[in-house]
């Protein structure tokens, strides 16, 4: 392929070539994946559960520490967790 306005139309056209084989390999793995989680799900596990657990491990301890102490403090805000200084004032 012949150069045009300065671009070298065989090495673009290897850049896509790679790009859509890579786009393919992509596809197949998800679907292997989705394969996978039915087979999990058939077996009586809880898929939902399953990817919160893999976010979970993917994180960072800092940031999980983080997301869980913002949740607790969430959580007793809104009156769904009981609040340990109240329960310690009223203990007194």
């Amino acid at each position: 392929m012949a150069d045009v306005a300065g671009i070298a139309g065989d090495r673009l056209k290897s850049f896509i070539e790679r790009i859509e084989r890579l786009e393919e390999e992509k596809r197949a793995l998800a679907e292997d994946i989705k394969e996978v989680f039915a087979e999990a799900k058939g077996t009586g596990f809880d898929t939902k559960i399953m990817r919160q657990i893999i976010k979970i491990r993917k994180m960072d301890k800092d940031e999980l520490d983080e997301q869980e102490t913002l949740l607790d403090v969430y959580m007793r805000a809104l009156g769904m967790l009981p609040d340990f200084a109240a329960e310690t004032k009223a203990a007194e």
